[in-house]
């Protein structure tokens, strides 16, 4: 396992990181609190030391798992959780106010049993709170101690650049990672985030990384996946974003077609192992989030930091998995963009 700063920060995280959102879900394919705490301790054990959770996942008791499992470790870990959603019933149990901000992080404080979290993520976005009241509220948790980092996901590149006017003008702490959705099945962030984060410093953590398992290689055309034993994308209503019908495209047939070619090259390796290398292989990439939902998942996973892709096979991946730009970016492309 290696390790890479991330953004423009002195913390070094592995290049890939553990994703807990399914530990103590309550569902067929939930992950036991027994077999979630060795796949952490084999996930140490194997160098990673960046663990992902969010104060939502499994109403808290992802959190819980993580904490029991980190007695006697914490040290060795970059621990990162988020908090925006709704907590509880009532009105102020939900959004980035001071209010809800401040409770949710001593409440994630005590489920992860530790006096700091490392990485503090705003989880999306809220139109409801000045984001100055947020960014100040991050900005005391830094400064007293609770948060060592702060970090953004799942909002539009103009808040995200809102946001940081806001703590340069101010002297605020600065995002220093963006957690985001992005794989060769979907990579719609490239159109405005990727330069973004290249250019103020972020370092970009992305989610999904397997298209919610379509880049497993384990589904067929035409042969949609009904019952939960059958992954992820069983389990997806059609709005959500790792939907079957988002899946189930002729380009993303192509792409994985393209991943099985690059898999019969290199004997020995998955599917999985190369959606990820190529990921890793992205300049603007800090950490992959890997959801291992069991032990083989999480060996099978933790071996593509071993696969070496080729220029040429990067490339190929790239090129058929390519979105096709609209304007403003197709003329900027064309016209816009000249080395002088």
């Amino acid at each position: 396992m290696k390790y890479r700063p991330l953004g423009r920060s002195g913390l070094l995280v592995s290049e890939l990181a553990l994703g807990t959102m399914i530990f103590g879900e309550q569902s067929k394919r939930s992950t036991t609190p027994q077999e979630a705490e060795r796949i952490i301790h084999r996930f140490l054990d194997a160098g990673g030391n960046h663990i992902d959770t969010a104060n939502v996942y499994a109403e808290g008791r992802s959190e819980e798992i993580i904490g029991r499992a980190l007695r006697g470790r914490r040290h060795q870990v970059v621990l990162a959780t988020k908090v925006r959603f709704s907590t509880g019933p009532g009105p102020n149990d939900v959004g980035l106010s001071r209010y809800h901000i401040l409770r949710s992080v001593e409440d994630s404080l005590q489920r992860l049993q530790t006096d700091v979290i490392d990485l503090l993520y705003m989880h999306s976005w809220d139109p409801l709170t000045p984001l100055k009241e947020t960014l100040s509220t991050f900005n005391t948790l830094v400064t007293t101690g609770k948060v060592r980092y702060i970090g953004v996901s799942n909002i539009k590149a103009w808040h995200l650049m809102k946001a940081l006017a806001i703590s340069d003008a101010n002297d605020l702490e600065r995002f220093v990672a963006a957690q985001y959705q992005y794989s060769l099945v979907e990579r719609a962030i490239e159109i405005e985030f990727t330069d973004l984060f290249h250019e103020e410093g972020l370092g970009l953590v992305p989610w999904g990384p397997l298209g919610g398992g379509f880049l497993s290689g384990k589904y067929k055309p035409g042969k949609r996946p009904k019952e939960p034993e059958e992954g992820r994308l069983a389990v997806q209503q059609d709005s959500d974003e790792e939907a079957w019908v988002r899946r189930s495209t002729e380009r993303n047939w192509q792409i994985l077609a393209a991943v099985g070619d690059v898999v019969m090259a290199h004997p020995g390796s998955t599917y999985s192992q190369v959606a990820l290398a190529w990921l890793l292989a992205q300049p603007a990439v800090a950490s992959v989030i890997i959801g291992a939902r069991t032990l083989v998942h999480l060996e099978d996973n933790l071996a593509a930091v071993e696969l070496q892709l080729s220029a040429q096979e990067i490339a190929r991946l790239g090129k058929v998995s390519a979105l096709e730009p609209g304007y403003p970016y197709r003329y900027l492309r064309n016209y816009g963009i000249r080395p002088y």
